[in-house]
């Protein structure tokens, strides 16, 4: 009988593996330490766009478990980490992965292998993880096998998943990368090995930089395109027919999710640590987090312009999510501009099929139904996470001013204003 493979963390990234592992036929311990999320998971509610209730309800039937006591995952010999990597003060926080690196260690054996996934700076494999795992069970780093493997989950996305994404290896010996490959070759159609974790690590924090940094560069074009009375999203639209040597990128009211805007603070950070600055990251990272107060100020102007003061105004902002055809409203720009525009004392409300509830400081506020009725009764919307249900045509034709940032209304008229 197949021996277990345990998935540690089973949010946004672990679940998703754990399911690609079970369909494939590997048997599945999956281990959270929250025994809340632990029962959720086991009475069949998933919690992310990605793994449907009906697909889990699948998934336990061919025998997957879920457990928060660790005991109960010790006769696995393949353990995944897949635990958050947040900033706290602009400072990796790998409390979790050092937490996870602690528990696996408890029931490590000769044999067995580690995979790290949680996306973080690069040396963690060898230098925290690597140690916890010696310490905490009492064998050598010859006894097991340890390797990296970046997550690389876009969730929502409906082309590219886990099965068609190449899988990025790295392994602290070359025995280990070759197990950490047999492993995920059962999921993944393309898995790439490099020369060991520090460059697995990299190449996680590369792919976001590249995409921070490029969002920035259209973002501060944005800025002044407006002041040349260039559109800069046609400008965009026509540079990106040249077949080579260009490809597009969009502004916005800032970025979000898990992973641009914290990933190319980890690459920052240990690049302090070494007595340089990474100034591309820094300004880049100084632009996009303006753009959320460049968003308020763009539509003060324009309700300036039609007679009404900001503080005095009822704003509708469609969308919280950080992108569309998700719930997940981490670092997302659209709540963001929430809080400022309620600082600014708008009367803020949203509709998001996705996120029925949102806490804005201390106050809760709950998704409006998007009706005619509603696009009348407010004096702006911006359009800050174009979900595929939200009506624009209901919105161009009933809204007196709308702002666009997504650039999602195709159709120009005297009321739609873009970024």
């Amino acid at each position: 009988m197949t021996a277990p493979a345990c998935v540690v963390g089973l949010g946004y990234v672990g679940l998703p593996l754990a399911a690609a592992l079970v369909s494939a036929g590997q048997p599945v311990v999956g281990y959270d330490v929250d025994a809340r999320r632990a029962e959720a998971l086991n009475g069949g509610r998933s919690g992310i766009e990605d793994v449907s209730d009906a697909e889990l309800g699948g998934l336990l039937a061919k025998g997957l478990r879920v457990t928060s006591v660790l005991e109960d995952v010790a006769e696995a010999t393949t353990y995944v980490i897949c635990v958050p990597t947040p900033l706290r003060d602009g400072m990796p926080d790998l409390t979790a992965v050092e937490g996870a690196s602690r528990a696996v260690a408890e029931v490590l054996a000769a044999g067995d292998m580690v995979i790290l996934e949680s996306t973080t700076y690069p040396g963690t494999t060898e230098e925290v993880v690597l140690p916890l795992l010696i310490a905490g069970s009492g064998l050598t780093a010859e006894d097991f096998h340890l390797a990296y493997s970046p997550e690389r989950i876009d969730p929502g996305n409906p082309t590219y998943g886990i099965k068609n994404t190449p899988k990025v290896v790295g392994g602290m010996t070359p025995s280990a990368a070759k197990a950490a490959v047999a492993f995920y070759e059962q999921v993944c159609d393309r898995v790439v090995t490099v020369h060991s974790p520090r460059e697995a690590e990299m190449a996680k924090l590369l792919e976001n930089t590249f995409r921070h940094v490029n969002i920035a560069l259209v973002n501060e074009m944005a800025v002044f395109c407006r002041q040349l009375d260039i559109d800069l999203f046609d400008v965009i639209d026509a540079a990106a027919t040249k077949p080579f040597g260009f490809m597009p990128f969009y502004p916005g009211p800032g970025v979000g999710g898990h992973c641009i805007p914290v990933d190319p603070s980890y690459l920052s950070w240990r690049v302090k640590k070494l007595g340089f600055s990474f100034r591309f990251v820094e300004l880049a990272q100084e632009i996009n987090d303006q753009m959320p107060t460049y968003t308020v100020s763009r539509l003060a102007d324009l309700l300036n312009d039609a007679g009404i003061a900001l503080s005095r105004s009822r704003v509708l902002c469609l969308g919280a999510a950080y992108k569309p055809g998700i719930s997940d409203c981490r670092e997302s720009p659209a709540v963001e501009v929430m809080h400022k525009l309620r600082h600014k004392g708008a009367t803020v409300l949203y509709p998001d099929s996705f996120v029925p509830e949102l806490r804005l400081e201390t106050e809760i506020l709950r998704s409006q139904e998007l009706t005619p009725e509603l696009l009348q009764l407010v004096d702006a919307v911006v359009l800050l996470t174009p979900h595929k249900d939200i009506d624009l045509e209901t919105v161009t034709s009933h809204a007196k001013l709308v702002l666009d940032t997504r650039a999602a209304v195709t159709e120009r008229s005297a009321s739609v204003h873009r970024l």
